[in-house]
């Protein structure tokens, strides 16, 4: 990446001039339902990227992560409702139980391979879903089973995690998602993103390598599972309700996982491009055609999941870093070499 960067510093321009562009995006658009629908994206593109923690680098298929973006929203929620404490308290504790959680049910599935392990989280999740909205109350804690929860509005507040206005939900998870895909780019220049590259794609040879392959997947699990559940916090701030079928059903995690495939599994970019691309489609047929054909836009997504698979196996970010490549990157290098050229001329 280093190298990258001192040889082509068109990347460092493009990144600050997107950055600057995301960062004013709220001071354009004043609508609140665009907003919205943009918070939604950016929202979607974070959660992406902390499944593709354990879905790209880990070389598994975990289709039940809906669960610990549950767990985050249910955690903060009913201590916020029970105790006054504030969500973004919530929000860590949630994160600790659900990478509890997730090193309690990784420990025996990562252990699993091919289909095995995508249809153990199926059942995880769930089960997970079924419990939730079968319990009304555990203790002091109301979860209200299948009603759902509620969220009592107060003041405009950074520490009640609410606002009267979209912008700070905006910038809020934009900065949750610029720091999910640092770590992203730290991992994988890391030992460990090394072994687990090595153990996704050939796990037998890395184990006679000497690499304990299921140690470092379950650790690519444990963080995946924190920083969705950081996640299902600030979705269930920003919805102000939420029932067991919206944050833990399979939909939510088929939909993540079909963002990663399509956008890309294991890169840093993919999950934002299949962010872009799918979240607005899922969006229109839901206001659209969301009351007589629910559902619809899983099936969208399918058909798209097919085409980008036979002529991109890699992923949308393959053609975009090609294009990138063809028409911004290699004019300006040819550029720079002309240039370059002309002063070593002048100095002769």
């Amino acid at each position: 990446m280093k190298q990258l960067l001192d040889q082509k510093p068109i990347v460092l321009l493009l990144s600050a001039l997107l950055l600057g562009g995301l960062f004013i995006l709220p001071l354009v658009i004043t609508s609140p339902a665009l907003m919205q629908i943009i918070i939604l994206i950016v929202l979607y593109a974070y959660l992406t990227s902390t499944w593709n923690f354990v879905g790209g680098f880990a070389g598994v298929l975990p289709l039940g992560h809906s669960a610990f973006i549950g767990i985050g929203a249910y955690t903060s929620t009913v201590l916020m409702q029970t105790f006054g404490l504030s969500p973004w308290f919530g929000m860590i504790i949630g994160g600790l139980l659900a990478a509890m959680v997730g090193a309690a049910i990784g420990l025996p599935t990562l252990k699993l391979r091919g289909a095995y392990f995508a249809l153990a989280t199926i059942a995880i999740g769930e089960g997970m879903r079924v419990l939730f909205e079968n319990v009304k109350q555990v203790g002091p804690f109301k979860i209200n089973g299948p009603s759902g929860i509620s969220l009592k509005l107060v003041e405009s507040s950074f520490m009640d995690f609410q606002f009267d206005s979209k912008a700070p939900y905006y910038y809020i998870i934009l900065i949750m998602l610029l720091l999910v895909l640092l770590l992203t780019y730290f991992m994988m220049n890391s030992k460990v993103g090394y072994y687990l590259a090595a153990g996704g794609e050939e796990p037998e040879a890395a184990e006679a390598l000497g690499i304990k392959v299921a140690r470092y997947k379950l650790i690519a699990m444990v963080i995946s599972c924190f920083l969705a559940a950081l996640g299902g916090t600030f979705y269930a701030q920003l919805m102000l309700y939420f029932y067991p079928k919206s944050i833990l059903g399979l939909d939510l995690s088929f939909e993540i996982a079909f963002i990663a495939l399509i956008g890309g599994r294991g890169t840093i970019l993919g999950p934002v491009l299949g962010a872009l691309l799918l979240r607005p489609v899922s969006e229109l047929t839901r206001i659209y055609l969301g009351a007589s054909l629910p559902g619809l836009h899983l099936i969208i997504f399918g058909l798209v999941l097919i085409m980008v698979m036979r002529y991109y196996p890699a992923g949308i970010v393959e053609p975009i870093r090609n294009l990138i490549n063809k028409y911004i990157i290699e004019p300006f290098n040819k550029e720079k070499k002309s240039a370059e050229g002309s002063e070593a001329d002048k100095a002769d």
